[in-house]
């Protein structure tokens, strides 16, 4: 009776953080048309940090409350490749072409600096204990890669804010400053909400774990990844129903970036007298190069040439697979699995690019 309580409060929190994550979606629009910045700058600064504060009231409740850092970080890891199968199931429905060819440049860009990111924590997941003996200013209190992520994620929110602001130069503000004020409030008290179910959802996944007897890692990673990604399904999902496929990629790959940059760094910085990336299991590297390999695909996919729908299938079915393999792999502990499926992505990646060139040449002497 106590394990179908527990699911039944999973449930339960999980509706209230979809039902939350609709008004951060249709407020966050409404303030893009509000200040003139448009819905891709909303879409990487605002809706992703917003859809990404479940992992994040998660992951220091997790450690906080309840000491559970492997949770907190398969959580993360688990988000981020959750995110990216989000795009494999928005592919299945996007009309008669890969939703992937109708974005623009900036996807590639927040793509190309979260596979970054990601690679940044690897080495942190396997260097860390290395720098143990490091007592220069804060290091023996917070993990050097932590910084580096935290650095990085601001450097790419730069980055990203000045193209995005380039390629709207010409938005301009068309709302009073009262309707401002009123998205504003509604799109925080979503947000405040989804924060006060995060935390919950930490207690919660602490006692699946334990009554389940199933590792935390292998909790966070699935039941709680699923859980807390359930706003970025629920903002996109929302993003595609007006039409604006951009909006719906890049708050994916933006939450991602969060999920990196500042979910890990502020997991690090309440862990007490640790260094998380030091002490987590090193399953968690099964999911960060799971993202990676997705990632990779998605960068590849967004691309023109890519506008057949079969291309959008492929994209839809490596993503899958991937998925599906990094999770038994993480259920499993195995690494045999996931290498497995590295070998043959990068096999097909092989085929894909002959077969691309060949159909380049021929138009070409056509």
């Amino acid at each position: 009776m106590q394990i179908f309580s527990l699911w039944i409060q999973l449930g339960i929190s999980t509706l209230i953080i979809l039902y939350a994550s609709n008004f951060l979606a249709q407020t966050a629009d409404e303030i893009a048309d509000i200040t003139g910045l448009g819905r891709s700058i909303i879409g990487v600064v605002l809706l992703a940090t917003a859809t990404s504060l479940p992992e994040l009231g998660t992951g220091v409740s997790s450690i906080v409350l309840f000491n559970e850092v492997d949770l907190a970080a398969g959580d993360v890891f688990g988000s981020c490749v959750f995110n990216l199968l989000i795009i494999g199931i928005l592919d299945l429905f996007w009309r008669n072409k890969p939703i992937l060819s109708a974005v623009g440049n900036t996807p590639i860009i927040i793509a190309s600096l979260s596979i970054l990111l990601v690679s940044v924590s690897i080495l942190g997941i396997i260097y860390t204990e290395y720098l143990n003996q490091i007592n220069f200013l804060f290091f023996n209190r917070i993990d050097p890669f932590s910084i580096v992520l935290l650095l990085l994620f601001t450097i790419s929110m730069v980055v990203i804010y000045k193209v995005e602001k380039n390629n709207n130069s010409n938005n301009d503000s068309s709302n009073s400053s009262s309707s401002l004020k009123k998205s504003g409030l509604i799109f925080l008290s979503s947000a405040i909400v989804i924060i006060i179910c995060a935390v919950w959802l930490a207690n919660l996944g602490k006692n699946i774990a334990v009554i389940m007897e199933w590792e935390t890692s292998f909790v966070g990673t699935q039941f709680l990844a699923f859980s807390t990604s359930l706003p970025e399904l629920a903002a996109s999902i929302a993003a595609i129903r007006i039409n604006a496929p951009e909006l719906a990629i890049t708050n994916i790959l933006g939450s991602n970036l969060f999920n990196i940059g500042i979910v890990l760094f502020s997991d690090d910085l309440v862990s007490k007298n640790i260094h998380l990336l030091n002490v987590i299991s090193n399953v968690h590297l099964i999911s960060a190069i799971a993202s990676i390999i997705m990632t990779i695909i998605v960068v590849i996919a967004c691309k023109q040439q890519f506008s057949n729908k079969i291309y959008g299938d492929v994209t839809a079915s490596l993503i899958v697979t991937i998925y599906i393999t990094s999770s038994i792999s993480i259920y499993q502990e195995n690494f045999q699995l996931l290498y497995f499926v590295i070998s043959l992505f990068i096999s097909l990646i092989i085929a894909l690019t002959v077969r691309l060139y060949f159909n380049f040449t021929n138009s070409n002497v056509n």
